[in-house]
């Protein structure tokens, strides 16, 4: 039975796309395997959202290449963002390469592993020498969207990514996704509904969904309903399927937050308690140079409008320091609003130059040192908002979803409050997939500590 690695870097929705291809693989007799050396097939789903994923994953598959040597029928391959952006280049720069699928085409994979996995058996067992043949598939597809469906689920799996939609239309100027995710594309609520009533069969409890600009949901293709938006439409479904108790979603942008949204947050039980969203700089002037489409003061309204529907909600962001032309003023503009928002806790961004995007070719570009210097400054802002916030937690009871053992420390269990902050707690298996009050005993900050209140 063959053996695939796959491993993957960035976001979530990366982590769904892989998913889909594992379970394809599987679905054919195709077996995971957590190590390299013991793999005939070794793929890497890539992010391009900064310069260093994209070096990160280049320099895994060269650190791979040493494999081929004891096995030289094995195959090797690029998916997702970076497979999109670069294509061929990365069979041309990088000699053992023999696939490179973008992120329109994930479910051919399976299709072109087994065609090069036959491929180089039949070279290997009629001692033919090792010629190059390669995959190339970075086009475009019609309804691509509704590919990412199936899922591998664990024994007593509590959570899942839902894919609700693919693409972004909204071209910030520092943001390469446009060009490797293609345009916004959205799944048809009845199938979303089906695929999570499957999760809920199967014991998952908590679903997310995914979109690259989830909350501007089906704003092409689908009409509003007694004023309500698409996505506040499929949130109202998806709270009806019978036995999921938690709903999530990731990323949104501000600008998706119609008051429909908003009010679903005082309104809908399920919908948990926290929002992710990215500011990316407090400076007027930047958010204007980054078309983002909004200003510093109504972004803050946007949170105290979301805080007045939800009070207990917790609110998380991104920021990118060292956007061309940041000066320390905008920088300190980007600091104070930080602080005056309060986060439970943030992502910061040293600007990453992106390939044809126009924040690349502008003047004034920062330099690292300085970069450097701002991420640090507001990485210690975050980290006090975050032990200040966790800190009010200490002494009382919070609701966790037990999600299995703890990722630092297996003896332990782990799971996450309705403000999605991950709580450490003792323990055993009944437990897992399970909804119970936790006395929170400690904080480092980022994590909390506490015991089951029922054991």
């Amino acid at each position: 039975m063959p053996k695939v690695f796959l491993k993957t870097y960035g976001c979530q929705m990366n982590e769904r796309d892989s998913e889909q291809v594992a379970r394809d693989l599987v679905s054919r007799g195709y077996e995971l395997t957590q190590s390299e050396a013991e793999a005939d097939v070794v793929l890497l789903n890539t992010c391009s959202v900064r310069d260093m994923a994209e070096q990160k994953a280049i320099g895994k598959m060269g650190m791979l290449s040493r494999l081929r040597s004891g096995k030289p029928e094995m195959v090797f391959g690029f998916l997702g963002c970076m497979a999109q952006s670069r294509g061929a280049e990365l069979v041309r720069d990088m000699g053992h390469v023999d696939l490179v699928v973008g992120t329109q085409k994930f479910h051919k994979v399976a299709d072109y592993v087994e065609d090069l996995v036959h491929r180089r058996r039949r070279m290997r067992d009629s001692l033919m020498d090792d010629a190059r043949f390669s995959i190339v598939d970075i086009a475009e597809e019609a309804g691509s969207q509704e590919s990412i469906r199936e899922h591998i689920l664990k024994e007593r799996q509590a959570t899942a990514f839902v894919s609700i939609m693919q693409g972004c239309n909204m071209r910030c100027t520092f943001c390469i996704v446009p060009s490797t995710r293609g345009a916004e594309r959205s799944r048809r609520i009845s199938e979303i509904v089906a695929e999570v009533k499957g999760l809920a069969q199967n014991g998952v409890r908590e679903v997310t969904l995914l979109g690259q600009i989830v909350n501007l949901y089906g704003r092409h293709e689908f009409d509003k309903v007694a004023g309500k938006s698409p996505f506040v439409q499929l949130i109202e479904a998806v709270h009806e399927v019978e036995g999921i108790e938690r709903i999530r979603f990731t990323s949104p942008h501000p600008i998706g937050f119609r008051p429909d949204l908003v009010e679903c947050f005082g309104r809908l039980p399920k919908l948990m308690p926290h929002v992710h969203l990215p500011l990316q700089s407090g400076s007027d002037r930047l958010l204007k140079q980054m078309h983002r489409g909004y200003t510093a003061a109504k972004y803050l309204k946007l949170v105290e409008d979301i805080r007045t529907a939800r009070p207990d909600i917790a609110v998380t962001t991104d920021v990118i320091v060292g956007f061309p032309g940041e000066t320390e003023e905008d920088y300190a503009q980007t600091r104070a609003l930080v602080a005056q928002v309060g986060f439970d806790n943030a992502f910061i961004f040293r600007y990453s130059p992106r390939k044809d995007t126009p924040a690349a070719t502008m003047e004034e570009q920062v330099s690292e040192e300085v970069k450097e210097s701002r991420n640090k400054d507001l990485l210690a802002i975050i980290d006090d908002l975050a032990k200040e916030k966790s800190a009010e937690l200490v002494g009382k009871l919070v609701q966790v979803l037990c999600e299995g053992p703890s990722k630092t420390n297996p003896d332990t269990l782990s799971g996450r409050t309705p403000g999605n902050k991950i709580v450490v707690f003792e323990g055993g298996p009944r437990h897992i997939g399970e909804i119970f009050d936790v006395k929170i005993t400690r904080s480092t900050g980022f994590t909390l500590y506490g015991d089951p209140a029922v054991l």
